[in-house]
């Protein structure tokens, strides 16, 4: 790439960023908030609305070394089949707290590894869950299946209950790429679930995957898009993995000379970019592809691509509810984590019914913060014009954050009479841009590389 240079220059390689899967990035939330604001918040849902439901199961039967996500190993099922106790009760309080005219339009259930659960144990979850609530047209059931941990059994009953989309862990097919990340899964594992799902009428499917493993190369990335491309699933997410042992202590398994490079990341990132969009996928933001059927691609066409702690979503709600240890809420005034640990998170169900913790309540120009930021990693472009409406009275700030991007990038952006639009080029950057209108710390010990 001829502006390579340009990139480096302006810290693609160097630079730790947010992903900005919220704003504030979730590091930022305080102590206390949870607790302080989450009734009100769950009372103050308008009636009559849509909202979106996430369940989080947190343990997993191994552990992977390269995983960072909120999750511990067990041997056997018993604390399992105790958790999805207190995620029932959890979820009757909940729906008690709310007002009685909302519907779900999503449920997501993701982990670690929710297809660890029994049929039957899954059964009676997601029994309480429809009992709680009633679902809004074009409902959407997905969840994240580890293929090397999905029973047939288990994912005949998903089906039963309406499952509609699902999500498989992928990582990497390369032998030596997943022995180096304790991830054993084979292609046939992968294709077997696959097969299943689409013969019970489960059409909608993602994989994920990500770069910047230890021992990937190019040549083995290439075989890796390859079997995912004969796969043809209708999303794909590819991540870059984010090495921060600091935060996952399993990733110190992880040896930092087996890792590529940030300029091999970025050479990863754009093969697989170049490869997808030949096969006929579509670029979502900076690490989603989307056929053009698909309900991501034609939401980014409607302009109504979100960002969420999924990532990119075509979800219009509002409100997102997080159920289960270490879950995230999502309100217009806020975010409300749960207790982090499960036995803290059983505690304060014990003691207060509801899980929530941290959190953060939003405040003077935080809303018009997290919507600029949303724009930019979703559309690449600040859309002055539409902040003026939607935010008349912080027409100062978009003014004052428009003008900071033209002076601070000033090659970055075609200035059009209504909005900023990255080039094409500079999208890489994009992450490094949204911390320059982030108002908070610019610290990095806590994040991940740009790239």
């Amino acid at each position: 790439m001829k502006k390579i240079d340009s990139l480096r220059e302006l810290g693609l390689f160097d630079a730790k960023v947010p992903r900005y899967t919220s704003y504030p990035p979730a590091n930022h939330f305080e102590n206390g908030v949870g607790q302080q604001f989450q009734k009100d918040w769950l009372r103050a849902v308008p009636d009559g609305s849509d909202i979106s439901v996430y369940i989080h199961i947190p343990f997993c039967k191994r552990l992977c070394w390269f995983c960072a996500c909120r999750t511990q190993g067990t041997k056997t099922m018993r604390p399992v089949d105790a958790y999805v106790e207190y995620l029932r009760r959890e979820i009757k309080t909940v729906r008690a707290t709310l007002p009685r005219g909302i519907r779900m339009a999503r449920l997501h259930l993701g982990g670690g590894t929710p297809t660890i659960l029994s049929p039957a144990t899954m059964a009676r979850l997601l029994d309480d869950v429809f009992d709680a609530f009633a679902t809004a047209p074009a409902f959407e059931f997905s969840v994240e299946i580890d293929p090397t941990e999905a029973s047939d059994a288990l994912l005949q009953t998903l089906v039963g209950y309406g499952l509609n989309r699902a999500s498989l862990g992928v990582q990497d097919f390369a032998p030596k790429v997943q022995k180096a990340i304790g991830r054993p899964q084979s292609l046939d594992q992968t294709r077997s679930v696959i097969t299943f799902l689409r013969d019970n009428g489960v059409t909608a499917l993602n994989l994920d995957l990500l770069y910047g493993l230890p021992h990937q190369t190019p040549e083995s990335f290439r075989q890796t898009l390859d079997h995912v491309i004969a796969m043809a699933p209708d999303r794909l997410a590819i991540y870059g993995y984010a090495h921060v042992p600091w935060m996952s202590k399993r990733q110190i398994m992880i040896k930092d000379e087996d890792l590529p490079s940030n300029e091999a990341r970025f050479e990863l990132a754009t093969m697989a970019q170049v490869v997808m969009n030949a096969h006929g996928y579509r670029t979502i933001g900076i690490d989603h592809f989307a056929k053009p059927s698909d309900a991501l691609f034609i939401a980014q066409q409607n302009d109504e691509v979100r960002r969420n702690f999924q990532g990119y979503t075509d979800d219009q709600s509002d409100t997102l509810i997080g159920i289960g240890a270490s879950a995230i809420s999502r309100f217009p005034d806020g975010y409300v984590q749960n207790a982090v640990a499960t036995s803290a998170y059983q505690d304060r169900i014990d003691n207060t019914q509801l899980a929530g913790h941290k959190g953060y309540a939003m405040r003077g120009d935080d809303t018009i913060m997290s919507q600029i930021i949303e724009d930019l990693l979703c559309r690449f472009k600040l859309n002055t014009a539409k902040l003026h409406a939607q935010f008349p009275a912080q027409s100062a700030a978009v003014n004052a954050c428009s003008l900071m991007l033209v002076r601070q990038y000033p090659d970055l952006f075609s200035v059009g009479k209504d909005d900023l639009q990255m080039r094409d080029w500079a999208k890489p950057l994009v992450r490094i841009i949204a911390s320059s209108v982030d108002t908070f710390s610019r610290t990095n010990t806590g994040h991940s590389a740009a790239i």
